[in-house]
């Protein structure tokens, strides 16, 4: 059998660290392809491991005494914190072969800003950060970029729809992923300036499955499998949508108390299991050599576990993962 192996950084999480080493052996137990190397304080992981009774055969410790916080300028902490969990992560993920992806729980702007400069592709395009999240008709709906980079112009938002379709290929072996274009009306003639010009330029571009503009209310409909827009744009429609399902959740929750009828309650637990993020994982940085995914910061061992699976599951579908861009 195949042994794939998923770098883990444990630093940087809301929950600490024992939470990413569990979460990750969670993973290890699961699936049995799957090989670890945890990065960050070599004592307190071998002790989770060992408490876990973890397969240590499968498990590799790369000791990193320092840690890059949300309160560290990013670019800085790259090369002031050079024996840091996440500079040695990335540097372990760019020159070992043996090495699948990444997981990261920590600051996003240095996680994007290490990737570009340890894991650049061959046309050192800039990466995109994607999020999927279940859509209306079934499936999921691939949402790039969701803040890697703000303010794009549309030669920039053609090539996150050609990210988004390559990912979507590799992950759900999707042969022709539909892509849309986030704009204030489904008419061609609707959109800012340079939504226009993207919309112009998706249009002609023969590998796309170009579907036209889809309205915000229609984000998650399915009437798309990629969803490009800019990162103020999408990382906007990320936190809408999980403010909005959390507050109908809560609201659920109190009325199923209040009244003790178990369908409501059932109702909770099927909507908990589709819409919160510990079950969806993490949002994947694309435009990489190797897969880097961000976890969010108060994920729990579930959510550890899921991303990890994420990652084995992209290696196992698309080993050449950079080939598409």
């Amino acid at each position: 059998m195949k042994k794939y192996k998923v770098v883990i950084d444990v630093c940087g999480s809301d929950k600490g660290p024992e939470m990413m080493v569990r979460g990750a052996l969670a993973a290890l137990s699961e699936h049995e392809e799957l090989e670890l190397l945890l990065v960050g304080d070599r004592e307190v992981i071998d002790g989770v491991c060992r408490e876990g009774g973890a397969d240590m055969e499968r498990v590799e410790i790369l000791h990193a005494e320092e840690v890059i916080t949300n309160y560290d300028s990013p670019a800085t902490a790259l090369f002031e914190k050079r024996n840091s969990s996440l500079v040695k992560a990335l540097a372990a993920l760019s020159s070992r072969e043996d090495l699948v992806g990444l997981v990261n729980a920590g600051s996003t702007g240095a996680l994007i800003a290490g990737s570009m400069r340890y894991l650049p592709t061959e046309e050192r395009v800039r990466p995109a950060l994607a999020a999927t999240l279940p859509a209306e008709k079934g499936g999921f709906v691939c949402l790039v970029d969701t803040g890697a980079t703000i303010d794009c112009g549309a030669q920039t938002l053609l090539h996150f729809a050609r990210l988004g379709s390559a990912f979507m290929k590799d992950m759900y072996k999707l042969d022709s992923p539909r892509v849309g274009l986030l704009s204030n009306g489904r008419e061609e003639t609707k959109g800012n300036k340079v939504v226009k010009e993207a919309h112009a330029l998706l249009r002609a571009e023969e590998s796309l499955n170009f579907v036209g503009n889809i309205e915000g209310t229609n984000a998650l409909s399915g009437d798309c499998d990629v969803l490009v827009c800019d990162g103020f744009a999408g990382n906007q429609v990320l936190k809408v949508t999980e403010g909005t399902a959390r507050r109908i959740i809560t609201d659920i929750v109190k009325i199923a108390k209040s009244t003790g009828n178990e369908s409501y309650m059932a109702l909770v637990a099927t909507l908990m299991a589709k819409y919160d993020f510990n079950s969806l994982g993490g949002g994947i940085i694309l435009g990489v050599r190797k897969p880097v995914i961000k976890a969010h910061g108060a994920s729990n061992e579930e959510s550890i576990k899921n991303v990890t699976g994420m990652i084995l599951n992209l290696a196992q579908n698309k080993e050449a993962f950079a080939g598409r861009v």
